[in-house]
């Protein structure tokens, strides 16, 4: 549905978005992710046709935005918040006849109808982020692009936008910028971070924290003394952080570990503190929240957060190989 192909946009001797390529298919609702100055909304708007790209191609429903601009812009419906719903249903092209229908049946799914004669700068921030909604649903566009969606919204609001959004990946492609992670992690099914103009992860929600295998935290409450757990856990190398604490229960400390690499100690810690002597309470793994894949993929140069990314897909290709054998083996 979405095709970004070797997109570059420059600006002087400023690189803002380093041949950028992805697809977006239709019903997905990807995440695009990245701080300050990452290139999202300079990406954003060329997907969009606001802005015109340096190098590259964008094709949206098999139409290439620059060689066939109207026909690409009809698939797109892009929030802004100061147009009128019928001014926007014209702008689109959208027959006179079926204007009041279809204008109908939008104010009613983003819930806009009672608002509907009043003045758009009369609204609240929630209505105004509705009707710009609306808008970019005149037309009934294949991939709706929402930059900031439920920014300045109340608790309420944010969740009746996201249900919303949620409903509108059935019959639409959507692509959703955002600096809210939370959000993200609650709307989308995929997501792709950028940092400085490039990919630096791309994969489904599900799945984006099997790339920080080896960053995942255990976390104990063991029976013991300071003293006891030290003395059985130092042997084990494969422990690149011990760090304990006072548990809630008297008696018991709570113990966080870290390993080197992708190293599954659960095991190993298990039947040491058994023969220790040292009855563990309770044992879980924390996953890394979608904050800290951010913070991860972020903090780093985009080169070597790629070269890091494709050292893991590798390494798991092989790890995948040793366990199910090679049919050149065979």
């Amino acid at each position: 549905m979405i095709e970004v192909k070797n997109l570059v946009k420059r600006y002087g001797n400023h690189l803002a978005v380093d041949h950028l390529s992805f697809k977006v298919e239709k019903g997905q609702i990807l995440g695009f992710l990245g701080p300050n100055g990452a290139g999202k909304s300079t990406t954003m708007n060329m997907i969009t046709g606001y802005i015109s790209a340096t190098e590259g191609d964008i094709v949206i429903n098999g139409y290439n935005m620059y060689e066939e601009p109207e026909e690409a812009k009809k698939c797109i419906g892009y929030m802004t918040v100061l147009e009128y719903l019928y001014f926007a249903a014209q702008l689109k092209q959208v027959p006179k006849e079926k204007q009041k229908h279809m204008i109908d049946e939008i104010m009613e799914k983003t819930k806009v109808t009672d608002v509907s004669k009043r003045l758009i700068k009369q609204l609240s921030k929630g209505y105004k982020q509705r009707v710009g909604l609306a808008q970019a649903l005149i037309g009934n566009p294949e991939v709706v692009i929402l930059d900031e969606p439920t920014v300045g919204l109340d608790p309420m609001q944010i969740i009746e936008i996201r249900d919303l959004m949620k409903e509108l990946a059935k019959n639409h492609t959507v692509i959703i910028s955002s600096h809210i992670l939370s959000e993200i992690n609650a709307v989308c099914d995929t997501v792709l971070i950028i940092n400085k103009g490039k990919i630096v992860l791309s994969d489904s929600t599900e799945r984006l924290s099997e790339h920080f295998k080896g960053k995942n935290d255990l976390t104990l409450e063991v029976k013991a003394t300071e003293q006891q757990l030290k003395a059985a856990l130092d042997p084990i190398s494969e422990i690149s952080k011990l760090q304990i604490e006072e548990g809630e229960e008297k008696g018991l400390i709570r113990v966080l570990v870290q390993a080197v690499g992708e190293c599954d100690l659960r095991e190993r810690i298990f039947f040491t503190l058994a023969e220790a002597k040292c009855p563990i309470y309770t044992m879980s793994i924390k996953k890394m929240s979608l904050e800290d894949i951010f913070l991860e993929m972020t903090k780093e140069e985009p080169e070597k957060q790629i070269k890091r990314g494709l050292k893991r897909s590798i390494l798991s290709r092989n790890q995948k190989k040793e366990e199910t054998g090679n049919v050149s083996d065979l």
